[in-house]
């Protein structure tokens, strides 16, 4: 049976520069995606990650309660053995968690059929980009940054999927929240739908692209997303801006009430002659 090459993919050296678009072999690129068995291995995947250690105690495990909380005739109220039982504050919980495992296993064909799937979906959103070979003597953040930045994959999440393990690219890559580096033959579905754009080193599809000759590029800044703002920073904004409005209305009121202010001096002048004079005691 023959590969049939389907998909074209832009390819891009190690710095970002961009060459001639490759053909994805048709093997694993051949257009089948298939949703129900892609869901089935997210929820695997999903599944294994958790630890399973959750745990509540039954009241054979709460402290105290040993002894009867008062005596079982005579005091009117219902009789307890136990202040650990169920129904106490600070007694023991029904029903409740317990640790035990989540594992799920998956046939390997359809673990296969999923990741084949995922790398379709990917494709036919064509977010599947070839770089021709990562060769970083030592490790930088700024190698990676600067080539999710010229591919025009800043702001999104990207996965590198290189020929084999890469240390050198994996500690470059390991700061960057929003890229996921692995090795092609490891790769998961559930990560391959994680990400948004997924850059493969041209060697691990059997691709050989020669090296280009590559100048000094310029360093590409990433637009940043500006943070979204939370509901109660809004209303406070909201305030602060109202509260200048109501110091400059306090003024007026102020200039309003002083003349007020002033005429009350003018009323107790016109009041004070209004009381009489005592009369004078006549001189014997």
């Amino acid at each position: 049976m023959t590969e049939t090459m389907t998909y074209q993919a832009a390819a891009y050296t190690a710095l970002g520069t961009p060459r001639d678009a490759v053909a994805l072999p048709g093997a694993t690129f051949d257009g089948t995606v298939n949703m129900p068995v892609m869901h089935q291995a997210v929820k695997a995947f999903l599944a294994n990650q958790r630890q399973g250690t959750h745990a509540t105690k039954t009241r054979r495990w709460v402290t105290g309660g040993n002894q009867k909380p008062w005596k079982q005739k005579g005091t009117g109220r219902a009789r307890q053995g136990s202040t650990r039982a169920p129904h106490f504050v600070g007694g023991g919980t029904v029903f409740g968690p317990q640790p035990h495992g989540y594992e799920q296993k998956l046939p390997k064909q359809v673990k296969a059929l999923a990741r084949k799937s995922a790398f379709n979906a990917r494709a036919r959103e064509q977010a599947v980009l070839v770089i021709d070979r990562f060769a970083y003597e030592k490790p930088k953040t700024a190698q990676i940054a600067q080539l999710v930045a010229r591919v025009d994959a800043a702001g999104k999440k990207v996965l590198i999927l290189t020929d084999g393990a890469k240390p050198s690219v994996y500690l470059s890559a390991r700061n960057l929240p929003d890229v996921m580096v692995r090795p092609y033959s490891d790769v998961a579905a559930y990560e391959l739908l994680w990400s948004d754009v997924v850059l493969i080193e041209a060697p691990a599809i059997g691709h050989d692209l020669a090296p280009v000759a590559e100048k000094a590029m310029e360093k590409v800044k990433a637009a940043k997303k500006a943070p979204a703002k939370a509901p109660k920073a809004e209303k406070a904004e909201t305030a602060a801006a109202k509260k200048p409005a109501a110091k400059k209305a306090a003024p007026k009121a102020a200039a309003k009430k002083a003349p007020a202010a002033k005429a009350a001096p003018k009323a107790a002048a016109k009041k004070a002659p209004a009381k009489k004079a005592a009369p004078k005691k006549k001189e014997k």
